[in-house]
């Protein structure tokens, strides 16, 4: 984002966050990142509920389903203010995440690099089929919500039923929404209520040729190959 300020292109933009990220990485900071966010976080749960068994993995990957929260009003209410302790900012994104790809990984480091927390806020399948159509999601909801939450640079993620996620924003009221930058010039439905509870929209750079639907057409097609008989051969 600093380098689009200073009038950088969006390439050269995207290849100093990647840069940087990976300095970051090699200095250590995923592993001192990991250790902050298990200090500080503690699964939402509503009042009176057991907590959830640790997740199945190897020991110290943390219980990454308490860090999957319902789209209830309460819960995330609560939520943004436990992310907001001491002063922290709240960086929220949304989107279908379908087939995580790299294009997503790069959209949801940048996001994280605005702020201290992130919060992905992720469509339902039942949402996901309203805006993409048949035979989409590809990978069922729990399954896509319990891989956002496995990464470094994601605290939270909140599955919503409907189709943008003006509702679960009224809620969390986060200081920031991010968006991949390619909406161009279109206006977002949900920028009015971000900035009514004080907080700014800002548009990240994407990486170009990455996404769900060229990752399907291109297994489709690489399926229809192999189905198609060998021509050729003895008489």
């Amino acid at each position: 984002v600093s380098a689009l300020a200073a009038g950088a292109l969006l390439s050269e933009a995207v290849e100093a966050a990647v840069a940087e990220a990976s300095a970051w990485v090699a200095a250590g900071g995923a592993a001192g990142f990991r250790r902050r966010r298990r200090e500080v976080w503690h699964p939402v749960r509503r009042p009176g509920e057991p907590a959830a068994p640790p997740a199945p993995g190897p020991a110290g990957n943390g219980d990454v389903r308490g860090r999957i929260v319902p789209a209830d009003p309460d819960l995330l209410r609560e939520l943004g203010t436990r992310l907001r302790a001491d002063g922290r900012s709240v960086v929220a994104t949304g989107g279908c995440f379908d087939i995580v790809h790299a294009g997503h990984v790069a959209t949801l480091q940048a996001a994280r690099r605005l702020g201290d927390r992130l919060v992905v806020l992720m469509n339902s399948d039942a949402s996901v089929t309203r805006l993409k159509g048949p035979g989409r999601p590809v990978v069922p909801a729990a399954d896509r919500a319990r891989v956002l939450a496995a990464l470094d640079c994601v605290d939270a993620v909140v599955v919503f039923e409907d189709d943008d996620p003006r509702g679960p924003l009224t809620h969390l009221r986060p200081d920031i929404w991010a968006k991949g930058g390619d909406y161009g010039g279109r206006p977002l439905p949900e920028t009015e209520v971000v900035r009514q509870h004080g907080g700014r929209v800002v548009l990240l750079p994407y990486l170009g040729g990455r996404s769900t639907t060229s990752i399907i057409h291109r297994s489709e097609r690489a399926a229809r190959a192999a189905e198609q008989p060998a021509t050729g051969g003895a008489a």
